[in-house]
């Protein structure tokens, strides 16, 4: 960590989590000026459902959550950023406090449950920066009192097409109840015909047809995971996120490790990578596949790649290590490719797949 980096965090951490990181949005929004800009490598670039990334690391859903500061985030290094999730209706989220810290681990646990500003408020800011370059995805959820929930991600799908770049169908979060309960195959099928017919509707109209993925829990079994791959292929979702938080709490030492909720952070990285190399096997070569869980390193960033995902993304790792991190995770990969003698990061897609697909979900 740079002297900026760890000056910024000792000052963030004196404040609690949901204070701090809305004091982190405000920075980004006022265009505090950072130390260093990420390399361009055209080693790095990937093409990938139509879309051009300058490089494979992203901005995870959950920071940015209405759409605030997703220019600001491309201008840290990230290759693209993912907004969201946003809900048709404003909501203010499960009761305080609902993020905790768990240092020891370089975690975090939240229960945070979809509080955001809604479709309007978020729409509004999207429209205000049509034009400008970058990969910016819209992750769309449902409201938690909703009578239809699949008519909530076709209202998000109808309302962000013409904006995001992509959309990501959030059915994982653990803090919205009976949510996961979407992943089955019964509701999964009717959902994701739902959701493709609706972005096919609204292609005819745009002219353009904008990538879906869908996001998954890590806390799934081999049959769910079979389930899935099979109804992604079935209806044609062009990609999948592997993955959200878990609920499990595998060997942590902080005192707050029982707290209920989403475990992200360093801890998830195994499971995570387990489930994105299964889903790639499962999957073939031609589904796109980001993966997100415990990325906090250039080297934890290649192993996803290594274990069959095309692009990444991460965000407890930078509550950790500061707002240049992603700037260095950019750089470190491109010193990787280019010590490697490697045009593209996907000549290692795969690398490591039996390695971790092999291992088994505890």
């Amino acid at each position: 960590m740079s002297l900026f980096d760890t000056l910024g965090r000792n000052l963030l951490f004196t404040f609690d989590p949901e204070t701090a990181h809305g004091l982190s949005i405000r920075a980004l929004r006022c265009g505090v000026p950072l130390p260093g800009r990420a390399v361009s490598s055209p080693r790095l670039r990937v093409s990938l459902c139509g879309l051009d990334f300058p490089n494979p690391l992203g901005m995870a859903a959950g920071y940015d959550k209405n759409g605030e500061v997703p220019d600001a985030l491309l201008r840290l290094g990230f290759g693209f950023a993912e907004i969201g999730t946003v809900t048709p209706l404003a909501q203010s989220g499960n009761p305080k406090p609902r993020i905790f810290r768990l240092t020891e681990d370089e975690a975090v646990i939240n229960r945070l449950g979809f509080n955001n500003e809604g479709h309007e408020r978020c729409e509004q800011r999207l429209a205000a920066r049509a034009g400008r370059p970058g990969i910016v995805g819209v992750n769309i959820g449902a409201n938690k009192d909703s009578a239809d929930r699949i008519g909530d991600y076709e209202l998000g799908v109808k309302r962000f097409a013409r904006h995001a770049s992509y959309l990501t169908v959030n059915i994982s979060s653990p803090n919205t109840p009976g949510l996961r309960n979407m992943q089955a195959r019964e509701s999964l099928a009717e959902l994701l015909s739902r959701v493709m017919a609706a972005r096919d509707a609204e292609a005819a109209r745009l002219g353009r047809k904008t990538p879906i993925f869908l996001k998954i829990a890590p806390d799934l079994h081999e049959a769910d995971l079979e389930d899935i791959a099979a109804e992604v292929v079935e209806k044609g979702v062009e990609g999948i996120i592997v993955s959200n938080t878990t609920i499990s709490r595998p060997h942590l030492a902080s005192s707050q490790r029982n707290e209920t909720g989403g475990l992200s952070g360093k801890p998830l990285f195994a499971r995570s990578t387990i489930v994105l190399a299964k889903m790639r096997r499962l999957l073939g070569p031609d589904v796109a596949i980001i993966g997100v869980g415990g990325v906090n390193s250039s080297d934890t960033a290649l192993e996803k790649i290594r274990a069959g995902a095309d692009l990444v993304q991460l965000y407890t790792g930078m509550i950790y290590a500061g707002p240049t991190m992603p700037a260095r995770i950019v750089e470190g990969m491109a010193r990787f490719a280019e010590a490697e003698g490697i045009s593209s990061l996907s000549e290692i897609r795969g690398a490591r797949l039996a390695h971790w697909a092999d291992r088994t979900l505890d």
